[in-house]
């Protein structure tokens, strides 16, 4: 599989018009176990690019561009997925985490979740992405590849048994894929977990969907609760956080030089 993945990928530098670029190789360095550095500089070349020594060199764009191509062209299979992304990264000398980002994007705008949620499983599975920003594309790939379950297990096994620290964002990323997938008692859970430590929810969206989980569940009672209890955040206009306090402009540096100027005019003979 990996070496037809490579035969695929010399084939796509060809069209490039790269002939002797390190990238199309007869053997791959091994990235099982490797200890990689890394690199957040996006848009700067390796250092392998830098000093390749004959034919074309391609830039950083045209590599994750044809990263791009070649997961949308490979066959469905997890072995060949992750042989093109092992044979992409493997002459890097630092992770191309920020690389990968870019990849990433680009993905979500063609809405090729199955694709996202390949290629982060496989950052994962080499040590790399391991953030909540990271997690949060994840649980939403899944989500939007109707894998709400599997979402669901990564959120209990990654982020749901912090619950005193996890961002809210986080939290209501996760409520809201309850929410769509009618998980609603897992909803209320979940709610009820960041209230047990005396979390605050920072926006009425998040109070809104755990009152429409218990609306849903048939709890009218446990929803005029919630409600009473956040009337303070539902009845908040939108734009009243938004508002900053005036700047009151000094006049402290017109009066001192108003002064000096009757000091002066005062002591003039």
């Amino acid at each position: 599989m990996l070496k037809s993945t490579t035969l695929f990928l010399t084939n796509r530098f060809r069209v490039l018009g790269c002939h002797s670029y390190q990238f199309w190789f007869t053997t791959v360095p091994p990235t099982e176990g490797r200890k990689w550095e890394t690199n957040n500089d996006f848009g700067k070349e390796s250092r392998d690019e830098l000093h390749h020594p004959i034919g074309h060199r391609i830039t950083r764009k045209e590599k994750n561009s044809l990263l791009i191509k070649t997961l949308l062209d490979l066959e469905d299979s997890k072995d060949a997925i992750y042989g093109a992304l092992d044979a992409w990264v493997a002459w890097e000398q630092n992770f191309p985490i920020a690389a990968l980002k870019h990849v990433l994007l680009t993905l979500e705008k063609e809405q090729q979740w199955h694709r996202v949620v390949q290629v982060i499983k496989w950052m994962l599975s080499k040590g790399q992405g391991n953030t909540v920003g990271t997690y949060q594309q994840l649980i939403r790939a899944l989500d939007m590849d109707h894998r709400a379950e599997e979402a669901h297990n990564f959120w209990m096994k990654k982020i749901g048994t912090d619950l005193h620290s996890v961002p809210w964002h986080a939290c209501h990323l996760m409520i809201s894929v309850y929410l769509r997938n009618n998980m609603f008692d897992r909803l209320v859970k979940l709610f009820k977990g960041l209230e047990a430590f005396d979390r605050k929810p920072p926006d009425k969206l998040i109070v809104q969907k755990v009152a429409d989980a218990y609306d849903l569940l048939g709890l009218i009672d446990e929803k005029e609760k919630l409600l009473e209890k956040y009337d303070y955040l539902m009845n908040r206009k939108p734009k009243e956080c938004d508002k900053k306090p005036k700047r009151v402009k000094s006049k402290r540096k017109h009066t001192v030089s108003g002064s000096s100027s009757s000091l002066a005019n005062a002591l003039e003979p």
